[in-house]
């Protein structure tokens, strides 16, 4: 019979076994040699002193050989010859994968800033075929520009992302990872993290939505900004804070105690840091509780009485005026009935 024998495929540095099987010998010798047409084993007989080549099993029917430790230069045509009467072979294919480099990540600034245009490039060397690389914005898939180039018998793959950073980049975690078949476990992957510095923004939060005389307010100077802009400045109608006990400033917490009609006008809190300032302002009008009534009446409702009784009042003057008119004789006309009416 021929021999046979299956094309084997292993990862760089890992061990390939080669195997030639024959149905039907009659103690013809079994030989393997490489893609140098150099023999390696002739029966159980080793013939290239190689101590990476070893006998895995040798018998009538079965050769079987082992190369460990495989190097991209053992890739190549394999031949098992049958010595009969002419020579019988078969061919074997022996494909080497190249494993791709840990990938690195270039062209981060650290720290960028607001507005800046950026180009990351990452790169992984020694793949063979090409390896694919993806880049992912936290867990996101996000899309690159590919470049390959071949470098011998393996590739070097470059992906290229282009940001234009903002203040929601900061913290984002950018990552590079190669997909490849020589990687059965988890892929190769870089990771790096952006740090943004953006000017500060300011808002002022208020704990009453009505302040009254004697009540306890609380603002708040709330600023973002990279980095941390602190401390904040607080300002009243212009100028500094009037210096009272009722009044307590408290890292970005502006505190009154007990409000009174004094307290009144115009606050200000600014933040600054090495990228620009921002400010925001609040104004405070202090109530008095007894003008709002023992429960604070809904000013909706008193508005709604005022109206209702200021349009009565019209009507009554328009009917009033036309009674008179008429009967003061200056108009003859068909007496007109007039009518108001509303929705309450």
């Amino acid at each position: 019979g021929y021999p046979l024998v299956q094309n084997v495929t292993v990862t760089e540095g890992g061990t390939a076994n080669l195997t030639c099987r024959v149905e039907f010998n009659d103690n013809t010798s079994l030989q393997w040699s490489n893609p140098a047409q150099q023999t390696l084993f002739f029966g159980d007989k080793k013939a290239l002193r190689d101590n990476r080549i070893e006998l895995v099993r040798a018998t009538s029917s079965e050769l079987t050989i082992s190369i460990s430790d495989v190097t991209l230069s053992d890739e190549g045509m394999y031949t098992c010859s049958l010595f009969t009467m002419p020579v019988r072979t078969a061919k074997a294919y022996l494909t080497v994968l190249g494993v791709p480099e840990k990938p690195e990540i270039d062209g981060l600034t650290k720290p960028a800033m607001e507005g800046d245009h950026i180009t990351l490039t990452c790169i992984t060397q020694g793949s063979k075929p090409a390896a694919d690389l993806r880049w992912f914005r936290n867990e996101k898939e996000v899309k690159g520009a590919k470049e390959v180039n071949a470098s011998g018998k393996t590739f070097t793959v470059r992906s290229s992302l282009q940001l234009q950073v903002d203040r929601n980049d900061d913290g984002v975690a950018y990552t590079c990872r190669v997909d490849h078949v020589a990687l059965t476990q988890a892929p190769q992957q870089a990771t790096e993290v952006l740090e943004v510095h953006y000017a500060p923004r300011v808002e002022i939060t208020h704990s009453l939505a009505v302040p009254q005389e004697g009540q306890y307010l609380k603002l708040e100077c709330v600023s973002k900004g990279n980095p941390s802009p602190d401390p904040v400045m607080w300002t009243k109608d212009g100028s500094e804070l009037p210096d009272l006990d009722r009044m307590i400033v408290e890292g970005r917490e502006l505190t009154f105690t007990s409000l009174n009609k004094t307290d009144n006008g115009t606050y200000r809190c600014e933040a600054s840091n090495h990228l620009g300032t921002s400010s925001a302002e609040y104004v405070l009008y202090v109530y008095d509780p007894n003008a709002l009534g023992q429960h604070g009446t809904d000013h909706a409702l008193i508005g709604g009485v005022v109206a209702v009784v200021v349009f009565v009042t019209l009507c009554l003057i328009i009917v009033l005026g036309r009674y008179l008119a008429r009967h003061k004789g200056k108009i003859h006309t068909k007496s007109s009935i007039w009518t108001c009416s509303f929705e309450f």
